[in-house]
């Protein structure tokens, strides 16, 4: 190795390491094959020019990693994606999962709640604690999280037009609990931003949305510094048919929106910016999965840098929890998807995810049973405990394949990018249907490479097997959707009515102030108003967005 090499080596183990050693100690075990060959925590390219290329992990632009010693420190939080039901079935739930070696919660809600009404409005009707459970006021809520210290545990929370009232609904709870604001960890995803292009589950415009994203910047950065108060979504516009690249481009365009945003509401960067986490799919082809995470650690670096002038390298760092793809588990043969999940989850792996959620074999059925979803977090502990992918830093890193992609995915995402910019940033480019119009092309022409063979599916047009014996799925109570209607009238009746209509009252009054809404979102929830009740209140103010068709 030559002069120039050894100097940045010098520079990064004098710069990095003494101080990952002190703040990121190492598990303690023997990093070995089995074989017995020592492994290295961090494997060098020996060309010095290769070596700048890539960088080295938890410094700028963070290709490698975010951090020094990746999972030799500790593994990935393994957060299942979990809820049905009542609040008293996904605690149940909730509690198993945690018996079984689950380092962290992800709650996933009904569509009512997700769009902001209760379980009694005509709307809900059907959907009540289908997709998710059903959260209708602080007491659901309290119930949601029975026996579970929220000090203790992280919790992520996928909701978007109503996260502000979810996390409002969690504060309070944890409050009840005795735990200090400053002691929860978790992430809401408040991305409303790709609910306009790929999910659907908005309430209000784009634009009165993005301020209730920025008052919860405001608010966590100064209340609950350690919670992640957005997850800044890819995964959503994957399952709805993009491509990797232009996942990594609308996931940071988004992001750059959301950055903007906060600064024109008065934000400093590095104030919120420690506080921005992402949320990736991860799919089939192996190499370019690795390599997309890469390539969006390396451009988010350079935006927040270059873009936004941050100084801290807390927000400089892309920290991202993936999913593995719902979209390509198959119906047919459903135990194949076991294989499927597995190659995603280490791809995810090895491309450094901060946190995982492997889905279950039988989810293009219906949701997990308890035997599918125990499958799926073994999954995800054979690969940290058995598969070694987690000894070493970056294993991939220098891998001529890998570094070519992830140059690639870079390249490609940055010219969508710009085409972006030159509409006018990513709330533009979404109400003009260009990101829409770039998503549906993108899944016609995948749907007919199936269609016409150019691309194999196992179980859909190839390897077809013949009659399949069904297997046991997960069914929801018929009888959930009429108990959660008398649990809500029962807590109507039982609360104070004067303080229900003050503060909806504030709240409404905030809104129209332009004000943070979440003190008095805070409020209304613990004078126990609904989520129907408060998204009611705001909607009267914000209005309600109706979708554009793209043709």
């Amino acid at each position: 190795m030559d002069e120039k090499f050894e100097t940045m080596k010098k520079k990064w183990e004098e710069n990095s390491l003494a101080k990952a050693l002190k703040e990121f100690p190492e598990r303690k075990k023997r990093f070995e094959t089995t074989t017995g060959i020592e492994i290295e925590r961090l494997y060098l390219p020996r060309e010095c020019d290769y070596a700048e290329s890539i960088g080295f992990p938890a410094m700028f632009p963070f290709t490698r990693g975010v951090q020094p010693t990746m999972f030799r420190g500790r593994l990935w939080t393994m957060r299942q994606y979990s809820g049905f039901g009542t609040a008293e079935d996904t605690n149940k739930r909730y509690r198993y999962l945690l018996e079984q070696g689950q380092t962290g919660l992800s709650v996933a809600f009904d569509l009512p709640t997700q769009m902001g009404y209760d379980s009694d409005h005509p709307m809900s009707r059907g959907e009540v604690g289908r997709t998710g459970v059903a959260i209708d006021t602080i007491e659901d809520m309290e119930t949601l999280f029975g026996g579970i210290p929220l000090k203790k545990v992280s919790t992520s929370m996928t909701i978007n037009s109503t996260a502000a009232i979810l996390l409002a609904m969690y504060a309070a709870v944890a409050k009840k609990q005795g735990a200090a604001m400053k002691e929860l960890r978790g992430t809401i995803q408040n991305d409303v931003l790709k609910e306009y292009v790929a999910r659907g589950t908005y309430i209000f415009p784009p634009r009165p949305s993005m301020r209730i994203v920025t008052d919860i910047f405001a608010y966590c950065a100064k209340e609950i510094p350690r919670w992640n108060s957005i997850s800044i979504s890819g995964y959503h516009m994957r399952e709805a048919g993009c491509t990797a690249v232009q996942e990594v481009a609308f996931t940071l365009a988004d992001g750059i929106a959301y950055v903007q945003a906060a600064l024109d509401a008065g934000l400093k960067v590095d104030e919120f910016g420690p506080n921005l986490s992402f949320f990736f799919c991860v799919h089939n082809n192996f190499i370019e999965e690795v390599a997309k995470f890469r390539a969006a650690r390396r451009m988010w670096a350079k935006i927040m840098v270059n873009r936004f002038e941050s100084k801290n390298p807390k927000s400089q760092m892309l920290r991202f929890h993936t999913q593995t793809a719902g979209c390509s588990l198959t119906a047919q043969q459903p135990k194949v998807n076991l294989i499927r999940v597995t190659i995603q989850a280490l791809a995810a792996v090895l491309g450094g995810t901060q946190s995982l959620h492997t889905n279950s074999f039988d989810e293009a059925l219906a949701l997990p049973a308890e035997e599918a979803v125990t499958l799926a977090l073994r999954t995800q502990q054979v690969i940290g405990a058995e598969s070694g992918a987690a000894d070493s830093v970056d294993p991939l890193g220098g891998s001529y394949a890998v570094e070519a992609m992830t140059d690639e995915i870079e390249k490609a995402a940055t010219a969508l990018m710009d085409k972006v910019e030159k509409l006018g940033g990513m709330v533009h480019a979404i109400e003009g249907g260009f990101v829409q119009r770039e998503i549906q092309d993108a899944s016609y022409r995948y749907q007919l490479d199936v269609e016409n063979k150019n691309r194999l599916v196992v179980g859909v047009n190839e390897y077809v097997a013949g009659p399949e014996t069904p297997i046991p799925i997960l069914r929801i109570d018929e009888t959930v959707d009429s108990a959660q209607r008398e649990r809500l009238k029962k807590v109507k009746s039982g609360r104070d009515g004067a303080a229900v209509k003050k503060a909806l009252a504030r709240l409404a009054d905030t809104a129209k102030s332009g004000d943070n809404v979440m003190p008095a979102i805070i409020e209304c929830v613990e004078a126990y108003c609904s989520l129907g009740e408060i998204s009611d209140a705001l909607r009267q103010v914000l209005g309600e967005y109706r979708e554009n068709v793209v043709l």
